[in-house]
């Protein structure tokens, strides 16, 4: 019995490690060849483009994440980040141009950020209960900030940076392309990326090695917060209005699509290329349910689904 119990750790975390090379993109294709059979409109170029487009808010999300994540950190606060970003925009562009609103809104999201950093780095407050207070803070100001009334926006310059096309493609989608072609440069190629996935590997030895582990750790966290004011920059755009309640949920999406696309909830071990796989992953599924006629509730046990297995592997994995 004990031997059949180690062979099945040492397949679970063999199975986690091809999952992490090749396995959420060979997922992706299958998932992708299975939905073009289910579904003739799938492959259209305008569901596609959909899929691209409806992707957009969490992926930004996602990325941010996995930074925290490959420090292994975690931040809840996202989604509520988000929401005080989009109702901030709102209230702005009623007596502001774009160009002072966004970089406003940015710079308050940022700074929220910032505080997670400081809670956990220099405070040393486990990151669950940080960023899960800066969730509730966050949400509290958005409804402060509006009375609890959502605030329409009007200006059709902001509305067309949500709902336009450059290239054939939604400015969204262009959005979250250019995010992660900047994250991947930083985490591959650059000393400060390198030092993110040492710090999730063995914190202690990146320490003893001479990086700023604190510093680097509040850095993260400012990144994370600073994404999430881009999506909810994304998410006010698309709507046109902004209501306190945006980004509900969204940090477990954001989670979710960081674990499916291969990250190791214990640091150390990821990429941004296999988040933003991942994220297609969540959205190419959701779309064929919808697609098919499923019913939203049993999409959600779907979706409950594969981010247990995901999970699952990636912990075996960390434990090998």
């Amino acid at each position: 019995m004990l031997k059949m119990s180690t062979s099945f750790q040492t397949y679970s975390a063999s199975a986690a490690k091809i999952w992490r090379r090749i396995g959420v993109l060979a997922a992706l294709i299958i998932l992708v060849i299975a939905a073009s059979f289910l579904s003739d409109r799938f492959l259209t170029p305008a569901n596609l483009l959909n899929i691209l487009r409806q992707v957009a808010i969490v992926g930004i999300l996602a990325i941010g994440m996995t930074f925290v994540i490959l420090t292994r950190g975690i931040d809840l606060s996202v989604g509520s980040i988000l929401g005080l970003s989009v109702v901030i925009y709102a209230g702005l562009l009623e007596t502001h141009s774009m160009a002072i609103a966004i970089p406003i809104g940015l710079l308050v999201a940022m700074a929220a950020g910032l505080l997670n950093g400081l809670g956990v780095a220099s405070a040393g407050i486990p990151p669950f209960i940080m960023t899960l207070g800066m969730l509730s803070f966050t949400r509290g100001l958005a409804f402060l900030y509006t009375g609890g009334t959502p605030i329409p926006i009007l200006n059709e310059d902001f509305y067309n940076l949500g709902n336009d096309y450059l290239f054939g493609i939604p400015i969204p989608s262009l959005i979250l392309l250019a995010i992660l072609a900047v994250s991947a440069v930083i985490l591959s190629l650059t000393a400060f990326g390198r030092s993110i996935y040492a710090i999730g590997s063995n914190e202690e030895a990146a320490r003893l090695s001479g990086v700023p582990v604190r510093l680097y750790q509040i850095i993260v966290y400012v990144i994370a917060g600073g994404v999430s004011g881009l999506a909810g920059l994304v998410y006010a755009s698309q709507l046109s209005i902004g209501t306190p309640i945006a980004g509900q949920g969204y940090e477990l999406d954001a989670i979710a699509a960081v674990v499916v696309g291969g990250t190791s909830l214990f640091g150390g071990k990821g990429s941004v290329a296999g988040t933003f796989l991942g994220t297609l992953i969540i959205g190419v599924l959701a779309n064929i349910l919808n697609l098919t006629g499923v019913d939203p509730y049993v999409q959600q046990l779907f979706k409950g689904a594969l981010i247990v297995v995901a999970v699952y592997f990636m912990s075996r994995s960390g434990r090998s």
